[in-house]
This record gives structure tokens, C-alpha cells and sequence, in this order.
């Protein structure tokens, strides 16, 4: 399994790596960490992208939810098949989150093997045939940041970045009497919560700041993606509510 885990997932995301290291970061190896990631997250977006809509909607659809809740609380069958048919109604999975955190959950423990381990001796020899050894190694960000160290400077901003992008998944528009579900008051805790553990974990944990730059960056795209996702969901509502039907996103 571990074999299987090298070949298909670590041994390609660093050879990827270096690849962009040496002929696209200008020997800068934080530059080649910014385009691998971007590069993940476009190789990814669809199944970012429909996650990360479909809880958009499903937070949209919260009172239609708890209603159906209400009227089927004595009867479960009825309340799963009630709720299984407003989720095919507007196309939504309401697993798409744990789906998403599932399948990026190696990816990521595949990152953080490259980004820790370097360019080491060792790693090297994990290079294929027809990617060359790098020259010289750098380990700085614009010759400023050592990403083999851990960053302060870095980690706050990935922490920054996190908590827009936790804000931003946030229902927008929702009664002030209406209170909040536990999985609403947990998201909403999270949105202040988790960037303060990004910080312990990528500093006080003294992690190399390369981790942390891919953790900023991969935040700062989740924000663009969020923004663009909020505003499609928001056009879907107004268009459901202005029809009076149950229009489908796409």
C-alpha cells in the first residue's frame, strides 16, 4: 500500500515539483510551490468547485430543511426520503463536503511529504529519468524567506486567507430570530477557530514555511472560488424565487 501511495501520488507531485523548479520559478523554490498548487487546484476544480457549491446551497436550502425536519420528526423513513428529494431537486449531494475533504485527504498527506522532506539526497532519487537534477537548490521565497524554516509571516497570512475564505462559505441571508443548528454554530465557531490552529500548526509546531506558502495559496484560491460560487448560487435563488419553481443549477 505504501508503494502504491509513493508511485501514484508523492513520486509524480514532486518530480512536478522540480519540473517547475527548474524551468519556471527562475530557481525560486517558493515560486515553484505556488504554480504546483495552482496547478492541483485547476487539475481539482470540478471537484472543488461542486463540493463546495453544493454546501452552499444546502445552507441556502436550511429552512425548507428544518421544516421538513419538523413535520417528519416522528417518522425518520419519511424525513430521509422528504430531504433525499429536495437534495435531487436542486442536483445537490449532502455528502459533496466530506466527499471533498475524503478525496483531497491524500493529496494533501502526499504534499506534505514533498514539502517536508525537500530536496533532500534522499528525495532526489525519487526523480524520473527525464527530470534532471536541479543544479543548485534554493529553499527562499523572493530570496526573503527561507521555506525550510518556519515563517511566522507566512503562517499568519495563511491563517488570514483561511478565515476570508471560512467567512465567505458562511450563509449570508437568514432570519436573526431563527437560531442556529449545532453543524451552523460549529461552522461559525471554525470561521475564527481554525486560523488560529493554522498558526499553531505551521508555527508553534515549527513546520517548514513551504507547507505554510501552500496552505496560503490553496486558501487564496478557495477565496476566489468561494466568491465566484456565492454569487451563482445567489443568482439561482433569485431566479428559483422570481419563477416561483425549482430551477436546477448547473
Amino acid at each position: 500500500m505504501s508503494n502504491l501511495f509513493y508511485e501514484i501520488l508523492y513520486r509524480p507531485l514532486f518530480n512536478a515539483l522540480v519540473f517547475l523548479y527548474q524551468y519556471f520559478s527562475f530557481g525560486d523554490l517558493g515560486v515553484a510551490i505556488i504554480l504546483l498548487t495552482i496547478l492541483i487546484r485547476l487539475v481539482l476544480f470540478p471537484l472543488f468547485y461542486k463540493g463546495a457549491k453544493d454546501q452552499a446551497i444546502i445552507q441556502r436550502l436550511a429552512p425548507r430543511i428544518k421544516e421538513i425536519q419538523k413535520n417528519h420528526r416522528d417518522d425518520r423513513e419519511k424525513q430521509a426520503r422528504a430531504l433525499l428529494d429536495l437534495y435531487r431537486e436542486h442536483r445537490v449531494n449532502h455528502l459533496s463536503g466530506f466527499l471533498l475533504i475524503l478525496a483531497q485527504l491524500p493529496i494533501l498527506i502526499a504534499l506534505y511529504r514533498v514539502f517536508l522532506k525537500g530536496f533532500s539526497i534522499e528525495s532526489l532519487s525519487a526523480l524520473y529519468s527525464f527530470i534532471p537534477k536541479p543544479e543548485t537548490l534554493s529553499y527562499h521565497l523572493f530570496n526573503l524567506i527561507d521555506l525550510s524554516q518556519r515563517d511566522f509571516t507566512i503562517a499568519v497570512f495563511a491563517a488570514v486567507a483561511q478565515y476570508f475564505q471560512g467567512r465567505l462559505a458562511l450563509p449570508k441571508s437568514r432570519p436573526s430570530s431563527q437560531p442556529l443548528t449545532p453543524a451552523e454554530t460549529m461552522a461559525k465557531q471554525m470561521v475564527y477557530l481554525g486560523p488560529v490552529l493554522t498558526v499553531v500548526f505551521l508555527y508553534f509546531l515549527n513546520l517548514p514555511s513551504a507547507i505554510g506558502l501552500y496552505w496560503l495559496t490553496t486558501s487564496a484560491f478557495s477565496v476566489i472560488q468561494q466568491i465566484v460560487i456565492n454569487r451563482t448560487v445567489a443568482k439561482y435563488f433569485e431566479h428559483e424565487g422570481a419563477s416561483g419553481g425549482s430551477q436546477k443549477t448547473n
